[in-house]
């Protein structure tokens, strides 16, 4: 049996996927590259607590219409546009 990779979709529902996804995100709302410094810092100094948060999108679109928004780390551009938006 293929691989299968646990996703949020645009609902915010997890389904399985055989496809991997392309970014990360926790359950706080955000999501991000997969190395982005943020996150790995978070991974290193919390380890399980913050890998249980963890949830993963197959793209930006599904992660944004799943309510997450982007990282302020790792996607500074997507970030500065959303807060743009969320502030207007």
């Amino acid at each position: 049996m293929a691989k299968q990779y646990r996703l949020i979709d645009a609902e915010g529902q997890e389904f399985l996927s055989d496809a991997p996804a392309t970014l990360g995100g926790n359950r706080d709302g955000k999501y991000g590259r997969f190395d982005c410094p943020a996150a790995l810092r978070a991974i290193r100094e919390y380890g399980d607590a913050y890998r249980v948060k963890r949830v993963f999108f197959a793209d930006e679109a599904t992660a944004v219409a799943a309510g997450y928004r982007p990282c302020g780390t790792c996607m500074r551009t997507a970030f500065k546009a959303w807060k743009a938006q969320a502030h207007a």
